[in-house]
């Protein structure tokens, strides 16, 4: 696949104090591709440099050394921001417009006709889904959900080949992050490229194809997550769920077979084994306590496992 974003050694130095200024690093050689179709995320703790990085990319602030390419452009052509969407992490709206309003002039500044701004206004609330009553209603008058819906609607009213989303799913209840994980998804199935900042580390598993993991402004990992986990030894097990029969007893049962733990659920015993080999002799044992299978399923480091390793204790 083609590379839609090149970052080479991008470093953002800031100066702070007032009588005896200092140079503070945000962004420290940053260097990484993102390539055309895909969904990456891009993680960090609070203060690792996400949002710097995202505006250095929009050119909203300049870079102390290093350079980005989006599109095959270099980030300071103005043309190329025809071609790209972005919501960054707190948008400010014209909020004495209403949602039609704001999108209609959204379209606008896109050259879209009259006619056109209209339908694509539509679409657009209706794919988000805003509730039709509130189309007409001051923006001013909306929660932060409600905004959150309209900045994702004006990210996508160009229909741009990449689309930057700085923390989307601020704001959203449960039902609206799911709306909103599926609308991003969409996006890809469209060849939508998707550069996506998120805290909610379980939607990142679930839609990014890759991630970079950033650190006090370095970047510490990167690749799909997969191949991630390979790197740092994840060390594969197997969980065995098991109902009515308690840790005790099975454990009783389980005296012969090394490197298993047992903890006691709500509704029975988890058993973790370390080999595949182990299963057969993990359900005779709990077949034997008296206790019934409910599922076997390997078990794998999670993103925030590999996430508190590799960015934790900044």
């Amino acid at each position: 696949m083609a590379a839609v974003v090149e970052i080479e050694n991008l470093t953002k130095d800031y100066e702070v104090g007032f009588w005896r200024k200092r140079r503070v690093r945000a962004l420290d050689g940053l260097s990484l591709k993102v390539e055309s179709g895909e969904i990456f995320g891009f993680l960090g703790a609070n203060g690792a440099g996400k949002t710097t990085t995202m505006k250095l990319l929009m050119r909203l602030i300049y870079p102390t050394e290093g350079s980005a390419r989006i599109l095959g452009r270099d980030i300071s052509d103005v043309q190329m921001h025809a071609r790209i969407g972005y919501l960054t992490e707190n948008p400010y709206f014209y909020d004495y417009l209403t949602a039609r309003e704001f999108l209609e002039y959204c379209a606008e500044l896109f050259g879209y006709d009259r006619r056109e701004r209209k339908r694509r206004t539509e679409e657009l609330l209706e794919r988000v889904h805003l509730d039709r009553k509130s189309w007409d209603k001051q923006l001013r008058k909306f929660s932060k959900g409600m905004l959150q819906r309209v900045g994702i609607a004006q990210s996508i009213v160009n229909d741009p080949e990449i689309v930057f989303l700085d923390e989307p799913m601020s704001g959203l209840d449960p039902i609206g992050r799911r709306e909103v994980r599926d609308l991003i998804a969409s996006l890809r199935s469209t060849g939508t490229t998707v550069f996506l900042c998120s805290h909610i580390l379980s939607d990142i598993e679930v839609l990014c194809d890759r991630v970079a993991i950033l650190k006090r402004g370095r970047l510490v990992e990167q690749g799909r997550l997969e191949t991630l986990r390979a790197k740092a030894g994840d060390e594969q097990r197997i969980e065995i769920t098991v109902a009515g029969a308690d840790a005790e007893a099975i454990e009783q049962h389980l005296n012969t077979l090394s490197g298993a733990s047992v903890t006691t659920t709500a509704s029975g015993a988890r058993i973790e084994v370390a080999d595949e080999r182990d299963v057969d002799k993990a359900i005779a044992a709990l077949r034997s306590a008296g206790g019934r299978l409910v599922s076997v399923q390997p078990v794998r480091q999670s993103l925030e496992e590999l996430f508190m390793r590799e960015a934790g204790n900044e």
